[in-house]
């Protein structure tokens, strides 16, 4: 099995389409297509914003991880956040996961990128474990809070 991290440009777009919206229905994020399709495309056209990278296994895409790019005075300078991560069912339990985030660290790194954040549903034992084997840590003293200021899912 040959792994590779690709990053992705808008002539992925279409091959990442249907990866974003399996992730979304299995987190329940409502979103239309139009918005996601948005969303998706300016990402990639955006470098400054962050960057979607391709898990490809063989000849064939696995998943993806997309960082957004922020800065933060606590952490120093630059930081990310690990927006979404998706490995398609049939992918699972091969390593991948585990094989992803440590690579994505190596490229946050490259890019100066001084702390990476994410996510993870209270509920999600198996995702948690994942994160805590690649140095991800609990902030137990913080919790995300979100303010939507647009509708995503008109």
């Amino acid at each position: 099995m040959h792994y590779r991290l690709q990053l992705a440009s808008t002539d992925n777009l279409q091959q990442l389409l249907p990866l974003v919206e399996a992730y979304h229905e299995f987190e329940r994020i409502h979103m239309t297509g139009k918005n996601r399709k948005q969303a998706i495309h300016g990402l990639l056209s955006d470098s400054s914003l962050g960057g979607i990278w391709l898990i490809v296994v063989d000849i064939a895409i696995a998943g993806y991880i997309a960082l957004t790019f922020g800065y933060s005075i606590e952490f120093g300078g630059k930081d990310a956040f690990i927006d979404e991560f998706y490995i398609r069912p049939e992918f699972r339990g091969k390593g991948l996961g585990k094989q992803t985030l440590r690579q994505i660290q190596q490229e946050a790194k490259a890019l100066d990128i001084h702390a990476l954040h994410l996510e993870v549903a209270a509920s999600n034992t198996r995702a948690q474990h994942l994160y805590a084997q690649t140095h991800f840590q609990a902030r137990s003293k913080y919790m995300l809070m979100s303010a939507y200021l647009t509708e995503t899912s008109v």
